[in-house]
This record gives structure tokens, sequence and C-alpha cells, in this order.
């Protein structure tokens, strides 16, 4: 600290009708609109401080990360420059601003943070002219539930003023603490710039037997794997983890450097845009290949040959390994989640293993809830997330990590261990279609006029037939989630399909941009016979 105290300013400002958050406390808008409208990531920043309580606000410590997109490095000196005159006490921040989120979820669980805001757009494109997000989870870890979401809304449209030290400035780049003298404030804010996988790795190795990957990776049957962290902000992440602490070769990562535009693709872990790695793997030179989206939360698993394995296929196979992991082996299995869309490969394991699943919306702070609890410690969805009760976010990462050691214990191939899956429990087929960039509007009525369609009586018992068979509606309705831990009802999650073998047709719509809409359309299929 040096010189005269820092000000303390407050800046008018006027409220955006369009910032109420899209699930999880998380606002994302085209990046042009929180660099180019006035005031536009100020307002919600100040909304979600504005959101936690005076009194656990003052002096609280909280974390910040980001993917590394581009505007987040000037989001961050915002975000700074507004805890510090809203009363928070410390920040960590990852270098360079660069933190996952099951990385920011790990910080607030280890060191009883108040909370963390995690600067990603997730899946989504990066640039000037790609997209931006804010995303706020709470103490226990969690994106924010719908309860915090709904205050951070009704915050942002009466809101008249934000406190900020436009003077405070930070070093990203530098590790360790950093103080600040404010004006009117006893405490200096401080600011600690942390290794962003460290603290993460430190949690992995108490979960996994890091010896026995270790040995697959380096040992004279060798794994050869390819990961693709897609220019996103699991570079260092599998660097240090995979190749430093597990061996795995250098060239084992590609598109490693997080980079603002994630080198002008689509950081989304699927076969459409993780082509470079699918290439690879179809090569047959690697036994095991993954892929994570821009934030670290979201993962793909492809075998030798570029052997896919669905999301619901692998929450399903994990759940039947878990034994693999020394953490179940410690902790027990108390119970599975998975959302509504998710196939119904999970619960066959479930009922093999004599534990509840519990089917939820989409989005994982439905889940939080119900790990809490101590209800269940395995959840997944079928867009690429899995995780389990070590954090309260999905993980990419930890699930690659499962996936190794699977392998290691089974001894078998990727596309082994899946076959080997359906022969027991017999096969889940899923696809899904999105319709996006729709009119909001046109979403709407296509909805309306589609639960009005399925829920009536006359359609129950109507038969499609697809070539030689034939589908018998047995039930249909729109779908509404009441949470077992606090009673919370959520409605409208979607509509369902569902058919007297069980198949399913599922359409549901999701609006994580807010300026246009995407309609989900899900088909599960059971396959008794692999």
């Amino acid at each position: 600290m040096e010189g005269s105290p820092i000000p303390v300013l407050t800046v008018p400002t006027a409220p955006y009708e369009d910032q109420r958050p899209t699930g999880g406390g998380g606002l994302r808008r085209p990046t042009g609109l929180f660099e180019g409208q006035r005031n536009y990531l100020p307002n919600f920043i100040q909304s979600v401080l504005s959101s936690i309580d005076l009194r656990d606000r003052q002096g609280c410590t909280m974390v910040v990360g980001s993917d590394g997109r581009y505007f987040s490095r000037t989001a961050i000196e915002i975000v700074v420059q507004m805890a510090a005159a809203n009363g928070i006490g410390r920040l960590i921040i990852g270098q360079n601003g660069i933190l996952s989120t099951p990385a920011v979820s790990c910080i607030i669980r280890k060191i009883k943070a108040a909370g963390g805001i995690i600067l990603t757009a997730s899946h989504c494109p990066g640039g000037p002219g790609g997209e931006f997000g804010v995303k706020f989870n709470v103490a226990n870890g969690g994106p924010a539930p719908d309860v915090v979401s709904d205050k951070i809304y009704q915050i942002s449209k009466t809101i008249e003023e934000y406190a900020i030290c436009p003077d405070l400035r930070i070093d990203l780049s530098r590790l360790g603490r950093q103080e600040f003298d404010l004006e009117n404030k006893f405490k200096p804010f401080r600011v600690e710039i942390v290794d962003p996988v460290d603290i993460y790795l430190n949690l992995l190795r108490t979960i996994f037997d890091f010896h026995a990957i270790k040995s697959l990776l380096t040992g004279p049957s060798q794994l050869k794997i390819r990961v693709d962290a897609m220019h996103g902000v699991m570079g260092p992440y599998v660097r240090k983890v995979l190749c430093d602490e597990l061996g795995a070769p250098a060239n084992s990562a590609i598109n490693c450097v997080p980079l603002e535009d994630f080198g002008g693709q689509h950081p989304d872990p699927n076969l459409t845009y993780a082509t470079t790695l699918l290439e690879a793997m179809k090569g047959g030179e690697y036994g095991f290949g993954a892929a994570f989206d821009a934030d670290g939360d979201r993962y793909m698993i492809l075998g030798q040959n570029g052997f896919f394995v669905s999301p619901s296929d692998s929450l399903a196979i994990i759940a039947a390994n878990l034994p693999c992991i020394p953490y179940f082996r410690q902790m027990g299995v108390r119970g599975f989640g998975r959302s509504m869309p998710t196939s119904m490969a999970l619960d066959r394991v479930a009922k093999s293993m004599k534990v509840p699943v519990y089917e939820t919306p989409a989005g994982w702070r439905f889940f939080s809830n119900l790990m809490d609890s101590g209800r269940c410690n395995l959840c997944g969805e079928e867009s690429f997330g899995t995780g389990s009760d070590h954090l309260r976010e999905k993980d990419g990462l930890w699930a690659v990590l499962v996936w190794l050691s699977i392998i290691a214990a089974r001894k078998q191939s990727v596309e082994e261990i899946v076959r080997d899956h359906w022969a027991k429990f017999g096969r889940h087929y899923y696809c899904r279609f999105d319709y996006e960039g729709l009119d909001p509007k046109t979403t709407y009525y296509i909805m309306r006029d589609l639960e009005a369609l399925v829920t009536d009586k006359s359609f129950i018992g109507q038969q499609f037939a697809v070539g030689s068979h034939v589908y018998s509606v047995a039930k249909t309705d729109s779908f509404e989630y009441v949470d077992p831990v606090d009673g919370t009802v959520t409605k409208k999650q979607g509509l369902r399909i569902i058919f007297s073998d069980a198949s399913r047709l599922i359409f549901r719509l999701s609006s994580s941009s807010g300026v246009r809409a995407t309609l989900h359309s899900h088909r599960t299929e059971n396959i008794p016979d692999s």
C-alpha cells in the first residue's frame, strides 16, 4: 500500500430490463452488449453484490475467475474495483484471471468463501463477435439457486447507482498478496493472486489413485491419450495434471494455450466442434481421447478409432464402476441424480445397486441441494456434464480421471467397457436436435401449441409407426420438479411424450444468450439387445 487512500465513488445509473439471470445466477449476452452498453456490466455486478446480505458481505472473501475469453481482463478489473467499494474484504483470483468453473467451486468450498464470480459463456464462441457471461456461485460452491437469481433480477430492475473504486489497479500476473487502502475503510482491501491449478489438484489427489493412473499412462503397456483443451481455460490444468503429475507425454495435450477467441473455434466438446480430436482418434494411434469446453465443466470421451461415448452412457458407466475410485470406496454411494432429458441408462444401474435416482430439470443448481442434503453423490446431464459431491459443479477433468481409473482397473479399452455395459444393462439410444437462433416469441407459440396437442386426453394411446416398429403413447406431461429437500416447485421444464416401451420424446426451450432462443428435441429409446 502506497500513497493516499483510494477513493470510493458512487456512480448514477439506470436499469436494463434484460438482466434476468437464465439459471444458476448467470447472465450471458453478446460481448458487444457488455462492451458497448453504458454501465451494462457494472449494473449486473452491483446487482449480484447487493444480493448478498450486507452483514455477510462486509469483510467477506470471494473468488473470481474467467475462462480467458475476450473482455475477461477488463471485466475482472471492474469486478475488483466494485468488490472493494462494496465492502468485500478479500478476493482470490486465478493468475492472469484464469480459473476453471470446477476450480472456482473447489476454492469457494476450501476457504469457505461467501461465493464466487465466474466470467464465462461456457461453450459459446468468444472474441468481439462472440458471447460473454457473468455467473454467480454461492457459498456451497454451486450455481446460485433460483431464489438468488430472482433477487438479482429484482435488484437489477430498480438499480439507481453502483459503487466503484476506479483508481484501483491490480497485477493479475503476479502471484501473491496485494493490499489497498480505501477511503473510509478501516481495513485494507486484499487481493490474492493464486496458481489456478494447485488447490484443485490437491483435491483431485484425495479422490483418485494417481499411482494407478500414472502406471496406465507411463507403464510398459502405456495407454496413448489425446486431450484437446480447445484453447479454453483447461490448457494449464491438462498440462499440470495429466502431463506433469501423471506422466502423459507433452504432445498428448493439444490446443492448451487459452486464447481470447478460442482460436476462432466453438469451444464445445462434441462431435460437431471437436473435429481436430475426432480425426486424430479415427487414425487408431490413440486409445483414449477427451475434449473440454471453454470453462472446463463439460467433457467428451472418445475411444480408439473415434468410438464415441454418449454423455448419458458415460454417466451410467461411471456409476456402475464407482468402486474403481478410492473416494467412493471410502464414502459409499448414496444415490444418483440426472437431468430429465438424460437417458434412463443411469436408472438401470441404480436399480441394480439399490440406490435412488433423482430426476431434475436441466441445470446443475438442482443437484446442489440434493448433494448438500446427502441424498446423492453422483450427478450428470446429457449436455456433456458429470460430477460428484466433491464439488457443487460439473467437472470435466474429474470425469476424465474417472474414465482413466476405470480403464486402469478393468484393463479394457473404452469400446470394450461400453459394450460390456450394454451387454449387462441394455443399451439406451439417445439423440438430440437443437434448433438454434430462434425468435423467442416464435418458440413461445411453438411450445404453447405443442403442449395443447400432446396434453390433450385424445393424444394418449395414439400410435406412430417408424419402419416396422410401432410406438404407442402411454403418458404425456409438462415436466415439473418438486425439490425433495425444501419442497420448491419448478414448473414448465419441458414437454414429455412417453411411449409404452419407455422410449421418450422431449421438447424444451433454453435461452442462455437472452437474445435468441433454442428449441431442444431429445429422443431416448431402450434397445434390449445390444
